[in-house]
């Protein structure tokens, strides 16, 4: 097990030095230029060139990166702003604040919404599709089949206006969104964001009470599971020991993809709701063509889904013996 934690830690290094090589290259595809942006309506070429060397983007393309490389793992010296320590992301093109701290700044309420609303969903999701194996055929299952298919069709950007204008304007039942630290009021961060967990739960909660009554439908077949029934083993043994946990896996894979890409920012939830999270920085850097702040924001959205699907192939091998990490 450790070898091969070792092995995908390896491997993430490299996707994630793709990622950003790729997030560097395609940032100067574009065509905006941050200096002159950055420089002003009245900008003479003297003045050009002197912005282009205090955002460290007179160097070749190859040199910008392998700096930008350097300052990851061991710092980098600005001639602007001093010496950044390690981990060092740069400094924003916009506002010259710390990429690093900008991030930091945003991720809780990205942090507070993604796991909110994957409790939620997964509670419900699994759940219901549990409820549904068990009634196969009946009217428990066909009404909870229905109803995940019309979930799985929503979106977030549709149901999230409707249920702001009136659960929340209209018949007041819940609170407008907004973003209020836990430390500063744990009663106003939960009301604040109540309303899109409720909502995202209803769209993921769709795809996890399928993916939950077709896993254990099959599973429920297998000849394992009916030698356990024919042993005399009680009718809830059988479901939790054997059939449940043959099911997980799957279920388990999606749930670790998804809370990783809410932890890479929800873009839409969050500008649906006005939350600012990291979504909605993502959103402003690609804005204000600020290349440090957008290589932050995808370097850790990216390791927040790479770093979840190394979890998830543990989690998977330990849950089924059957899966070997070969």
């Amino acid at each position: 097990m450790f070898r091969f934690l070792i092995r995908r830690a390896i491997g993430a290094l490299v996707i994630l030095l793709i990622i950003s090589a790729i997030t560097f290259v395609l940032f100067y595809v574009a065509p905006r230029d941050p200096a002159r942006v950055a420089c002003g309506k009245v900008c003479t070429p003297e003045t050009l060139a002197l912005v282009k060397r205090n955002l460290g983007i007179d160097d070749p393309l190859p040199v910008q990166y392998w700096h930008w490389l350097q300052a990851v793992f061991v710092g980098r010296d600005y001639s602007s702003f001093g010496h950044c320590p390690a981990p060092c992301l740069g400094y924003s093109f916009h506002n010259r604040e710390p990429v690093l701290g900008t991030i930091l700044d945003r991720f809780p309420t990205t942090l507070s919404l993604s796991l909110g609303s994957a409790v939620v969903f997964v509670i419900f999701g699994v759940g219901t599709g549990m409820l549904a194996a068990v009634k196969q055929g009946k009217a428990l299952d066909k009404v909870a089949s229905s109803a995940s298919l019309i979930g799985s069709s929503m979106q977030i950007y549709i149901v999230g206006v409707v249920a702001m204008y009136y659960l929340a304007d209209q018949w007041h039942i819940l609170s407008r969104p907004k973003d209020v630290p836990f430390t500063e009021s744990p009663s106003a961060w939960f009301s604040g964001l109540l309303l899109p967990w409720l909502v995202l739960a209803l769209i993921f909660t769709a795809n996890y009470t399928r993916m939950a009554r077709s896993q254990l439908v099959e599973t429920l077949s297998e000849d394992y599971v009916r030698t356990a029934r024919a042993k005399g083993l009680s009718r809830r043994t059988v479901f939790f020991r054997f059939a449940w946990r043959g099911a997980m896996g799957p279920i388990v894979t999606i749930f670790g993809l998804d809370l990783g890409v809410l932890l890479g920012g929800a873009i839409i939830t969050e500008k649906t709701f006005g939350l600012h999270g990291i979504g909605a920085l993502s959103v402003k850097a690609v804005g204000d063509n600020d290349l440090p702040l957008l290589l932050g924001v995808v370097l850790v959205a990216a390791g927040a889904i790479v770093v979840f699907n190394i979890i998830v192939d543990a989690v998977y091998a330990l849950i089924d013996p059957r899966v070997r990490l070969a």
